[in-house]
Order: structure tokens, then C-alpha cells, then sequence
């Protein structure tokens, strides 16, 4: 089979790889669509993503989605055929995080397309996985195999807001208008946000964030606007961080309210990163950071499934797996693109 192997930043090779055998509770899957994500680019681009360095040649992706190719000894759950989004993350269930209902901190996670152990859990970007079957969350016939991996992305929304708390009737700011980003400002909208206000420094992202529900966009250069939300301490109830840098978290501590909430979600750099600390003492926020999910994946194959959400306009560059640097390349530049798949037929 082939696959997209990472051998140091920038040179992603489509090597030939035995194609992996479904073990007992396991299932082998055909991939068919694989999104790529902010940390596929960072690992392409910088050899790592946060503190997590490439130490060997490393299979990039985990978001996808596929049917199943054959089944493993004792599943009877799923059958050959079936169109599924797969799960990157398999918690072990036994650790004291995962008895505690945090699975998404289990002690002993193998989440696919990750360097955070060593050596590296593979990713998803290859024509054939082997996952358990619990991995799996059966999609409609008729859901197209890209949209079914927008499942992962989703999720991270999900419990982002989850962990927010209610946004009904809420003021809200989304600070980076990237993909994840976007799909938390569409999810904010459904779940009862009264007024959303975007910043980011691209305007395509702007106008991204416009169309999935904005009702304000910001560049974040308008300072004279920016400063005004912090003005009688604070203008936002809830303020999602998702860009990732520690200039955007410096707007979200500024721009919240008194007793507000922030939520981090984007990947800040590796180390220390400078930041306004004692706004969280001062304002009484409460500071929260969101880490990948947890039962929040089935419940976005679902949503996706049904209908209930559209992420089409995110969708706007598809490559073939042997083009992938050209893919990663697109990706990269968000005067271009917002959510770029790869596709294994």
C-alpha cells in the first residue's frame, strides 16, 4: 500500500508500506478521504507540533474516514463495506484518567498520527489502517467520505464548548479563524450564541467566519478597535482562543469580561509563551484549556451523518494522496485555502 511518510520537514515521501492485518477486535479499513489538520502542517513545515518532535519517518493524518476492508476475529459490530469515520484516539479505559472520565488524558494513549510517544503512534494518511473496532463510528451510505472525516475537527469543537458552558444568549469572540476556529463559530451559532465577533489577520478567514455565522469580523491589526474591548473591564462572556499564538491569547484575556470565560484551543508554541496572567486574578476569569475529546467524536460523525451541520464551505481544496506536498503546501497558505482533504481512490 502506499502512504504519506514524513522524513524530515518538508519531504513527505509516498512510501510502499505492507498493508497492516486486522487483529482479534480489530477491523482493517480502506481509507478514502483524510482531512489535513493544523498540527499535520506544523509537523510538515517545522518537524514538530508543540512539544512534540518527529524522531523517525513518521505517518502524518488523523482525520479520515473509509470502509471496512475486512473484519477481525470476534467483531460483529460492523460489516465489509461499511462506510465508517475513524477515531484517531484508543484510551486504554483502566488508567486513573480514563476511570475518572477523562479518556482524552489516558496515561496509555494511542492516538494516531501523533509524536508524543516514541516511537511514533503511525497516522492515518495510507491507503490501508488496521483500528479497533471501537474506533469506528458507522456513517450513512450516502455521506461523503471527506465530509465523514470532518468528524475529528468537529469533535474538538464539541467539547471546547462543552466545556464553556452554556452560550445561550452569550457574547461571543472567536480570536483565529482557521478551520478549527470556524467550526467552533458554527457550532457557538447552533447552540445559542446571541452576537459572535471573529478576529484573525487573513481576510479570507474572515469572510469564512462571515459565512458560517459571524456577525462581526475584526482584523486583528484594527487596534483601536480591540482596545475598546477592554474598556469597563472586559466586553465578552465567552472568548475562544483558537489561534494558537500568544498574541491572540493577549486579546482574549483583554477582550473577556469580568467573571468571563476563555477557552484555549489553539496549540501555542512550545515553551513559555508571554501572556498577561494577572487579568485571570484580576477579572476572576476563569481560564480553560480544551484538549482533543472525548465522547464528543460519535456524537460529530452523527451530526455530520444527519445533516444537522454544514461544513461544505470549510472544504475547499481536495488532492489526490500522491500530491500530498503540493497539499500541504495549499493548506499552508490561508490566503488559498481553509480545509484541505486528501483522497486515496
Amino acid at each position: 500500500m502506499l502512504a504519506a511518510v514524513l522524513h524530515e520537514p518538508q519531504k513527505l515521501l509516498i512510501d510502499e508500506l505492507d498493508a497492516p492485518q486486522p487483529q482479534p477486535g480489530q477491523v482493517q479499513i480502506r481509507v478514502r478521504a483524510g482531512g489535513i489538520c493544523g498540527s499535520d502542517l506544523s509537523y510538515y513545515f517545522k518537524g514538530k507540533s508543540g512539544d512534540f518532535a518527529v524522531r523517525e519517518p513518521f505517518v502524518l493524518g488523523h482525520e479520515v474516514a473509509g470502509e471496512i476492508a475486512a473484519l477481525g476475529e470476534g467483531v460483529s459490530d460492523l460489516r465489509v463495506g461499511q462506510r465508517v469515520a475513524v477515531n484517531p484516539g484508543l484510551n486504554c479505559g483502566t488508567c486513573r484518567y480514563c476511570v475518572k472520565g477523562m479518556p482524552n488524558h489516558c496515561l496509555n494513549m494511542r492516538f494516531m498520527g501523533s509524536a508524543s510517544t516514541f516511537p511514533h503512534m503511525q497516522g492515518m494518511f495510507r491507503q490501508f489502517i488496521a483500528v479497533d473496532a471501537r474506533q469506528c463510528v458507522a456513517v450513512p451510505e450516502g455521506l461523503d467520505f471527506a465530509m465523514a472525516s470532518m468528524a475529528e475537527p468537529l469533535a474538538v469543537a464539541l467539547h471546547a464548548l462543552r466545556l464553556a458552558g452554556s452560550l445561550v444568549g452569550a457574547k461571543v469572540l472567536l480570536v483565529g479563524c482557521g478551520p478549527i476556529g470556524c467550526i467552533l463559530l458554527a457550532v457557538a451559532r447552533r447552540a445559542g450564541a446571541h452576537h459572535l465577533v471573529a478576529v484573525d489577520l487573513a481576510d479570507k478567514a474572515l469572510q469564512m467566519a462571515a459565512t458560517l455565522g459571524a456577525d462581526e469580523t475584526v482584523l486583528a491589526n484594527d487596534q483601536t478597535r480591540i482596545d475598546k474591548w477592554s474598556q469597563q473591564r472586559g466586553t465578552f462572556d465567552v472568548v475562544l482562543e483558537a489561534s494558537g499564538s500568544p498574541a491572540g491569547l493577549d486579546t482574549a484575556l483583554r477582550a473577556a469580561r469580568a467573571g468571563g470565560t476563555v477557552i484555549q484551543v489553539g496549540n501555542l508554541p512550545a515553551g513559555h509563551s508571554p501572556v498577561p496572567a494577572n487579568l485571570v486574578m484580576a477579572k476572576e476569569l476563569r481560564y480553560q484549556g480544551s484538549f482533543r475529546f472525548t465522547d464528543e467524536y460519535a456524537v460529530a460523525a452523527e451530526e455530520l451523518g444527519a445533516h444537522k451541520i454544514d461544513l461544505r464551505p470549510l472544504m475547499t481544496h481536495a488532492f489526490p494522496l500522491e500530491e500530498a506536498n503540493r497539499a500541504f503546501e495549499v493548506a499552508h497558505d490561508r490566503k488559498l485555502s481553509m480545509k484541505v482533504h486528501l483522497h486515496f481512490d
